[in-house]
């Protein structure tokens, strides 16, 4: 877990740099609120742990700018002030949580990792992966073995559907339904059509074969 530290407090920077640091994760260290509004923007972090009253810019304003750029990196505000308000305060900021000075190193750490569960939980999907094949739900590119494969929309979602499904049996059904929106059988072979045409795409010049007809039952995308 990677983690900046937003402290004006060198005793108390210290204390939790080299704590997180001994249990096997990296924290950078920021004492001035600009120079931490800045790390936060730029870099990548698991958790950002900030103090409320920093020199330069507050800690809830940092909170506040972040999140105005819908930067959703968990937030810990570490505080002196205690009070109900306080804590509704920071809250309301947008920070995920709130842990009043003086505090345990083990309560800390735990509330640390309760942070970093919650956000592997809410993060979503947006790529796809079976063997080396890759679905890119934000570009809307498909790639295997790194070459690209071009797919008509019709194609992409049928796809996207196998891979979420990848490993299960998919009925004629379910495809119909979850694919084209089709509540009733119309009695075609739209589906083995399409089936036909992605499979030439994805399989075609592949060593494995990944996607495959399960007689009487329907298709499966599987190594």
């Amino acid at each position: 877990m990677r983690m900046l530290i937003i402290e004006d407090d060198p005793d108390t920077a210290s204390y939790i740099k080299k704590g997180v640091e001994e249990a096997g994760h990296s924290a950078d260290h920021a004492s001035q609120g600009k120079d931490g509004l800045l790390l936060a923007s730029t870099e990548q972090y698991d958790v950002l742990i900030i103090d409320r009253m920093l020199p330069e810019m507050d800690g809830l304003t940092i909170v506040k700018t972040i999140r105005a750029s819908e930067n959703t990196t968990p937030v810990l505000i570490l505080s002196a002030l205690g009070e109900v308000d306080d804590r509704v305060h920071g809250l309301e900021a947008g920070a995920d949580d709130y842990l009043v000075k003086p505090f345990a190193f083990s309560e800390l750490m735990a509330r640390l990792e309760a942070l970093r569960r919650r956000k592997e939980v809410e993060a979503p999907v947006t790529r796809l992966h079976v063997d080396d094949l890759e679905l890119d739900l934000l570009s809307r590119e498909v790639k295997r073995g790194g070459q690209l494969i071009d797919l008509q929309p019709r194609e992409f979602r049928l796809l996207e559907y196998l891979m979420r499904h990848h490993g299960q049996v998919v009925t004629r059904t379910m495809l119909l339904e979850k694919v084209w929106d089709y509540h009733f059988d119309p009695q075609t072979n739209i589906i083995d059509v399409h089936i036909s045409r992605l499979r030439g795409k994805i399989d075609k010049g592949f060593d494995k074969p990944l996607l495959h007809t399960v007689r009487g039952s329907g298709y499966v995308l599987r190594v």
